[in-house]
């Protein structure tokens, strides 16, 4: 076969001599998306959006694909995997008639924004291409769905839930489907797809070309590979579960009550554009982006309990730059496809630790460089070792020297030795003159002297009401205490046997009898 073989589109792509394709970066980092075999339109709508040169994982899925080879593809997230199998399908299905129900191919993502996420692939690099596509995902109407589905589609782009309630209904037939595409099976497992997966795969015609791409890979994920692919070409493009390295991952040891306080340190002095920040929980994604927007940043939520069309809107706004802070749940974490999203906060340390890696993703896309911050509380010990366990590599703790672009602390002016350090002026007090003394001190004795003869006296008579002038507010108590009082006979022997000696209250005296 010598050192070049041919793709089934033209064009001429590197094989080795046992007739398998090098793995990058020996020979893919010098091809240019010509040399992959794709036809001379998609060259075209892929030079209109922008690009030239493949990713690692486009340049060694897409030549897989155009020859009809099954396929197992680990990637990180953000690095064109979605291209990687959107491409070669556009010039694989350019040939071939569509009927009604019977999609010629189908691809399965965990998410409505996932799914959205490959139409819109689907719309930019088809732009040159007579091929129908259908997006199947919840929270939208069923009835506009099922007339595309009976106009016929050459590509069907489905959730799992939405896909199986059509089917059960009868309004979509499997068995015309000759290409399939599982993407994102490791959230499939996690969001307990699988077994609509393995029913599904099950009503699809035998042969078909499967492609089966993940972030990283399970157990169960091997498991499925092997049942429903065969002979798959493997590629690996980075070590499954691994982080992009132009992600900068800081932890940050923080309390539960402080979590809100490290995100406004950071937003105010960590240079940030734009921010998703992922919270595990919806409720906390909602009061954070109020608490936001109270104290005046630009931020926008998404979560699951918002309906797929404000969903979309607050996407578009983040996208469009209305918004440069979105708070959101996990919904989020894999599928949005933002350019330039300069950090990544986990507000929360994730419970499972394949999201971190589908989190931090969101930044550090198509080779621009990233930071993402892990909020970590003594509670998230475990979690936070599991994440560093899948990765391989044990995330740094945030310190002084991580700081970008840090304000330098002013030193305090030296003082001269021969220089007098000032005193705060004390206040001083006057001496009062002696003839004031001689007068405060006569006045000082009176009070005293006037108050022995008033106490000589009550000891003398007692509180009578002789002792006391009847015009004096001390005489006018002593008097209403004196007076005999209406109560009933017990009380007032108890009174009497209790020693009572104070001013009886008025109530007491208050009787049924009378």
């Amino acid at each position: 076969m010598g050192l070049y073989g041919r793709a089934s589109h033209g064009g001429h792509l590197p094989v080795d001599q046992s007739g398998t394709l090098p793995s990058y970066p020996d020979i893919f980092a010098i091809m240019t998306f010509a040399d992959l075999g794709l036809s001379d339109e998609l060259l075209k709508a892929v030079e209109t959006a922008g690009y030239s040169e493949p990713t690692p994982i486009q340049a060694q899925a897409i030549p897989a694909v155009l020859m009809m080879k099954d396929l197992v593809g680990i990637a990180q997230t953000g690095t064109g995997k979605t291209a990687s199998f959107v491409l070669p399908m556009i010039d694989v299905l350019a040939s071939g008639r569509r009927r009604a129900r019977m999609p010629r191919s189908l691809i399965l993502e965990p998410t409505r924004e996932l799914a959205a996420q490959v139409a819109e692939n689907f719309e930019k690099y088809g732009t040159n291409h007579d091929l129908k596509m259908a997006l199947l995902i919840g929270g939208v109407q069923m009835g506009d769905q099922v007339r595309a589905l009976d106009e016929g589609v050459d590509v069907l782009i489905a959730t799992p839930g939405r896909l199986m309630d059509l089917f059960e209904r009868g309004k979509i037939l499997l068995n015309g489907c000759e290409l399939l595409v599982i993407d994102e099976a490791d959230r499939m497992l996690d969001m307990g797809f699988i077994p609509d997966i393995e029913f599904i795969c099950d009503k699809l015609p035998v042969p078909r070309q499967t492609m089966l791409f993940s972030a990283t890979m399970p157990p169960p994920i091997e498991k499925l590979a092997k049942k429903f692919l065969v002979n798959p070409k493997r590629i690996e493009v980075a070590r499954a579960a691994t982080a992009n390295e132009n992600i900068q991952q800081f932890k940050v040891p923080v309390s539960p009550r402080k979590k809100k306080e490290a995100l406004r340190h950071f937003l105010r002095t960590d240079d940030v554009r734009t921010a998703i920040v992922f919270s595990n929980r919806k409720t906390t994604v909602r009061d954070l982006a109020k608490t936001l927007q109270k104290e005046g940043y630009s931020a926008g939520e998404i979560h699951g309990d918002i309906d797929q069309n404000t969903r979309n809107r607050e996407l578009q706004r983040f996208k469009d730059g209305e918004i440069n802070i979105l708070v959101a749940s996990d919904v989020a974490a894999r599928g949005l496809d933002v350019k330039d999203v300069s950090h990544v906060f986990n507000y929360d340390t994730p419970w499972h630790p394949d999201d971190y890696v589908h989190r931090i993703g969101r930044t550090g896309r198509a080779g621009a460089k990233g930071r993402a911050f892990t909020f970590v509380t003594a509670d998230d010990a475990e979690a936070i070792a599991n994440v560093e366990k899948l990765t391989g590599i044990p995330i740094p703790t945030f310190g002084k020297e991580d700081i970008l672009n840090p304000v330098p602390v002013k030193p305090a002016p030296k003082q001269d030795d021969n220089s007098s350090v000032e005193e705060k002026p004390k206040r001083s007090r006057r001496k009062p003159a002696a003839n004031e003394t001689d007068n405060s001190a006569s006045e000082e004795k009176a009070r005293r002297g006037s108050r022995d003869r008033r106490s000589e006296d009550q000891a003398n008579h007692g509180p009578s009401a002789g002792g006391t002038s009847d015009s004096s507010p001390e005489g006018s108590r002593q008097a209403r205490a004196s007076k005999p009082r209406k109560a009933v006979t017990h009380l007032d022997d108890d009174l009497t046997n209790a020693d009572w000696n104070g001013p009886i209250p008025g109530f007491l005296g208050v009787s049924a009898l009378n």
